[in-house]
């Protein structure tokens, strides 16, 4: 057959990837925007169901709870299913808790707290395998010198979602009541679950792949053959492998800093709508459309660093500077934030607060880093471990923050917490990791029966 007669998919080099991370970024801004939602809603729901502000921080972190504790099983899942069917499943079980959300504030003040918490408890468990999953696609469809750009194209869904779906599920909010938010995620939750059912595939499998894409990716260092090595031949999710894992210094800074750096973002998920709501005295409404211009910042800072990391490596500079010159950096502005305690002006508050998103986001390459160390056929499971270490801030950060504000009645200390908590992702990304490289480990498998 002459090469004019081959199907176009042969005959050229597709971009298949660049779908796969379109697909991956508007997933993870749902993911997010599921958990703006109750942020978003929160003021509303206090008053109706009595939340003090501890109580809140509790509702706040009962997603990370579960979260933390589904990241192990989800990571052993993933390698050993594959992403499409544990990822797609996850969509599903999360949008039902969402619609299920939204009907328990018929409930009983005491009745409606306990039964959104647990709903918060399984949507964050379903929730466990989709930044792990993101990293394992994405070390699987992106030679390393795109990884930068496609991993910070997904981390920047939580500014994006922020920014997306805050001014959305405000209009909401104020127009139908805060219920209204929770059923509108759960239905959209069914699109995304269709949309990924018909999209995503392992590289080799896709239907519209060309061999020269494949090429491309496999000689870049891609990990095409990620979910064929390892499916069927059981979980790697074993204690060993955990503590292997754990053994190397390098990972363990990763995983320091990632916690320090998902303290920011907890913060911007949970307690920046209430402070803009509480400590600047804006609006349902003004809080939606004031939380989605930092949230912009957030996210072309977190596309930027992206492509800033991937320009350095392709200029010659090792894998360490590329990666680690825009954490440190990000990480630094973010401090920015403490500002904001001097700052009676809104303009100038809401200035700082852009610069910290910013500067949050510029930093956040984390995911990126995991790409690019984690060993082959436990992808998934350090991505996972990389995930719950991280998302400890999760739990950690809206309950600190809700005890300081209940105990000072100010935002003041909650700001210098959170700036010095950067600070801290600094020193963890510069002496404790050391020089950033891929592990050769071999992946621990059950032994036969």
């Amino acid at each position: 057959m002459t090469l004019e007669k081959l199907p176009l998919v042969e005959a050229r080099k597709t971009h298949v990837r660049y779908l796969i991370i379109s697909i991956l970024f508007a997933v993870s801004c749902f993911s997010y925007g599921d958990r703006v939602a109750l942020s978003i809603a929160g003021t509303a729901m206090a008053k109706d169901i009595l939340l003090d502000p501890l109580k809140m921080g509790y509702l706040f972190s009962g997603f990370s709870w579960a979260y933390v504790l589904g990241q192990l099983p989800s990571g052993g899942l993933l390698d050993r299913f594959g992403s499409k069917r544990v990822y797609g499943i996850s969509i599903v079980v999360w949008s039902v808790c969402a619609l299920f959300t939204g009907f328990a504030g018929y409930l009983a003040a005491a009745a409606a707290f306990t039964v959104i918490f647990l709903l918060r408890l399984v949507s964050g468990f379903a929730q466990a395998p989709v930044f792990p999953g993101n990293g394992r696609i994405v070390a699987s469809w992106f030679p390393a010198a795109e990884r930068g750009r496609a991993s910070a194209i997904f981390n920047s869904s939580q500014y994006f979602a922020l920014m997306i779906f805050a001014p959305i599920l405000g209009w909401i909010t104020h127009s139908a009541g805060w219920k209204s938010c929770f059923w509108f995620m759960g239905m959209l939750g069914f699109v995304f679950a269709l949309i990924w059912v018909k999209s995503i595939y392992d590289v080799k499998d896709h239907p519209r792949i060309s061999a020269a894409e494949i090429d491309y990716i496999e000689q870049g260092g891609g990990l095409v053959n990620a979910d064929r090595t390892v499916k069927g031949k059981g979980s790697v999710l074993t204690w060993a492998a955990v503590k292997e894992l754990l053994s190397h210094r390098m990972l363990v800074g990763i995983y320091l800093g990632q916690y320090c750096i998902t303290t920011l973002t907890w913060f911007f998920l949970t307690w920046f709508p209430v402070y803009l709501s509480q400590a600047r005295h804006l609006s349902i409404m003004k809080v939606g459309f004031a939380a989605a211009l930092p949230a912009l910042c957030g996210g072309t800072g977190g596309i930027l660093g992206g492509v800033v990391s991937d320009r350095l490596l392709r200029a010659g500079h090792s894998l360490s500077f590329a990666r680690k010159a825009p954490i440190m950096a990000g990480m630094l502005l973010s401090v920015t934030m403490i500002g904001c305690n001097y700052a009676p002006a809104q303009a100038v508050m809401l200035f700082l607060m852009s610069l910290s998103f910013f500067g949050k986001g510029f930093g956040s390459l984390g995911w990126t880093v995991i790409s690019d160390t984690s060993p082959k056929g436990m992808v998934g499971l350090n991505g996972a471990l990389f995930n719950l270490i991280g998302n400890l801030a999760g739990i950690t950060t809206p309950i600190v923050i809700g005890y300081l504000v209940k105990k000072t009645g100010s935002f003041d200390d909650v700001l210098i917490f959170v700036g010095v908590t950067a600070l801290c992702a600094i020193v963890s990304y510069g002496p404790i990791v050391g020089e950033i490289k891929r592990l050769d480990l071999k992946p621990q498998l059950p032994a036969a029966s």
